[in-house]
């Protein structure tokens, strides 16, 4: 029997409507509906409009009202496109040396750095990192992240990738959230591999990628094309691999120097994150293409980084994301909302902008059309804060917490204290 529920009534309701998945967007192309409400039915939206006008024309004997007693906003579940939180172990030390001054290599040189997570997270059963994925998720669902990409990368050996990316299989059994799982095995050269870089990626391909699709544990490779991890003319092969295979591609790129958002755009990824790097030719290169850009506000605070160049993208017409990039070595602050909204203050971004880009734009960064917008249709994934008025969700960056969050047409239980 379908299930039927509306919402409301809601003092506003953003729905993103209407809003283009390229470009610049100001604040009057919001569309807010004053005193509005959701028709949901099972885990889809059917309609959204005038609470009065939706109740009215609603059968009670089929609709469960949920009445709303206190002034709410409701925006769409936000989408988190870009993490690392399948891993062990902590990189606090990492964190303090960075500040204290210590370089990269000084840090790595005293057993920091990602092969210090590889190790820790070596260590761990499939079920030990599904469990502190499962913490991590429930976490960002609590605080409005309905969807979540989870990479693996801190496996670096076939046997270690396939895992992790077990592991986020399973935790996707204990978590409400959605988890889109995507490999990183190409995140950096591991220490124990006794080959060169191109051996490494042609056993990825000949081992790892058949397997990946015959156990379906993701349809997703990202790569990481840097100095210190793989070249472009290195990542090229391998790309073209995976894409003749079926995958969708991503790409780590321009966080430290230009050279990634090319490939990206070459092979024709679905996106390209972190883009700290990228020059006026790189951000034209991207704006003209359908690959969009993923901006990881959390790696520029955790490293003391410039920021991605947002609104340089959104003026020359791209289309921009933005990510948490949650993990335990350069962000692990891990707040979706805290990290848009200060990006925001630095990029001057308008608050539509920035909802676009934990929404509907997260979203089709990871290929998924059916959800971050509140319209017919679309998941029933929603956030209800306690506030009056949109812009104090941006404005307080971080500190008004959802009062409900609703997942796939059912409120998300509050944790018990």
């Amino acid at each position: 029997m379908k299930n039927k529920k509306l919402i409301g009534p809601i003092h506003q309701l953003v729905t993103l409507k209407g809003l283009a998945q390229k470009g610049a967007i100001t604040d009057d192309q919001l569309e807010v509906i004053s005193k509005g409400g959701i028709l949901i039915e099972d885990d889809r939206i059917l309609e959204v409009g005038q609470y009065e006008d939706l109740r009215k024309r609603s059968d009670l004997s089929e609709v469960k009202r949920v009445d709303l007693n206190q002034d709410f906003v409701a925006v769409p579940g936000f989408v988190d496109c870009h993490t690392h939180i399948c891993f062990g172990g902590s990189r606090a030390k990492d964190f303090a040396m960075r500040n204290a001054g210590k370089s990269y290599l000084e840090i790595a040189a005293s057993g920091g750095g990602i092969w210090d997570t590889v190790t820790q997270t070596r260590k761990l059963s499939a079920s030990e990192l599904a469990k502190g994925i499962t913490e991590r998720a429930d976490r960002h669902l609590r605080e409005g992240v309905t969807t979540i990409e989870v990479k693996s990368g801190y496996g670096l050996s076939t046997l270690e990738e396939i895992k992790m990316l077990t592991a986020i299989h399973k935790a996707q059994a204990k978590t409400k959230a959605d988890l889109i799982s995507t490999c990183l095995a190409a995140h950096m050269l591991p220490k124990d591999y006794k080959g060169t870089e191109t051996e490494y990626l042609d056993e990825l391909i000949n081992r790892l990628l058949p397997l990946l699709k015959r156990e379906k544990l993701t349809s997703r490779i990202d790569a990481f094309v840097e100095k210190s991890a793989f070249s472009p003319e290195q990542i090229l092969p391998y790309f073209q691999k995976a894409k003749e295979m079926g995958f969708d591609l991503t790409v780590h790129a321009d966080q430290f120097s230009s050279g990634g958002s090319e490939v990206a755009v070459k092979i024709g990824a679905v996106s390209a994150d972190h883009l700290e790097a990228s020059t006026e030719e790189d951000i034209q290169r991207l704006a003209k293409s359908d690959t969009i850009g993923v901006a990881l506000p959390g790696a520029s605070l955790g490293l003391g980084c410039d920021f991605t160049p947002a609104r340089k993208l959104l003026d020359k017409g791209g289309s921009l994301a933005i990510a948490t990039d949650w993990n335990p070595g350069s962000a692990p602050m891990g707040d979706l909302i805290t990290q848009a909204s200060i990006l925001a203050t630095f990029e001057k971004l308008s608050t539509a902008e920035v909802f676009a880009g934990i929404t509907f734009r997260a979203a089709a960064a990871l290929g998924l059309q059916d959800r971050g917008k509140l319209e017919a249709g679309q998941k029933a994934d929603f956030i209800l804060y306690p506030t009056s008025n949109f812009q104090e969700i941006l404005y307080q960056q971080g500190k008004l917490k959802p009062a409900q969050v609703w997942k796939a047409g059912k409120k998300v239980p509050t944790p018990k204290k």
